[in-house]
């Protein structure tokens, strides 16, 4: 009976909230990088369009067909991404895997709203679309650094915004 119970906590109004509203929802016309990332056990899907600038997310939006978890993972993402910093969405990215994973502790700060996914540790079925978004956005702030830097190489005198974009999907 207490497993049923917490099945239906991480269904709880927060997180049904979360995934009724989800902002910043559609495709950007010209991204930087675009990325997809794709659940096979349950079949959630969810698609990033990002675009930054000076070390700094500018620019976000994705289309999203998962399931209410992977719904309310991706409204937090949407909601607090413009201005992070590539190093903060791989260290955001990781500390949401462990807090599934190896019961890490949930984020603090302006990401401390994923601790309402806690609850989806126990349910590991669960996890890798409660994971895409952040696959997703880590993916696409990669391939932004990797264009940078292999233009950087190429020409000395390009700057970060010198138009190379890479489409990756999984």
């Amino acid at each position: 009976m207490s497993s049923e119970a917490n099945f239906f906590d991480i269904y709880n109004h927060r997180i049904l909230d979360l995934a009724a509203n989800i902002p910043r929802q559609g495709r950007l016309a010209a991204p930087g990088a675009t990325a997809t990332a794709h659940s096979k056990l349950c079949g959630s899907t969810v698609v990033v369009d990002l675009v930054m600038e000076d070390g700094q997310v500018v620019d976000f939006a994705h289309e999203v067909k998962a399931c209410a978890l992977g719904q309310a993972a991706a409204s937090i993402m949407a909601r607090h991404v413009i201005g992070s910093t590539g190093l903060e969405l791989r260290a955001l990215r990781d500390q949401m895997r462990a807090m599934l994973k190896e019961n890490g502790p949930p984020p603090r700060g302006k990401w401390e709203d994923i601790a309402i996914l806690e609850p989806v540790r126990d349910f590991k079925a669960r996890h890798a679309s409660t994971l895409l978004t952040f696959d997703a956005t880590v993916d696409c702030v990669n391939q932004i650094e990797a264009a940078q830097t292999r233009a950087s190489d190429q020409s000395p005198g390009l700057g970060p915004h010198n138009d190379l974009i890479r489409t990756h999907s999984n």
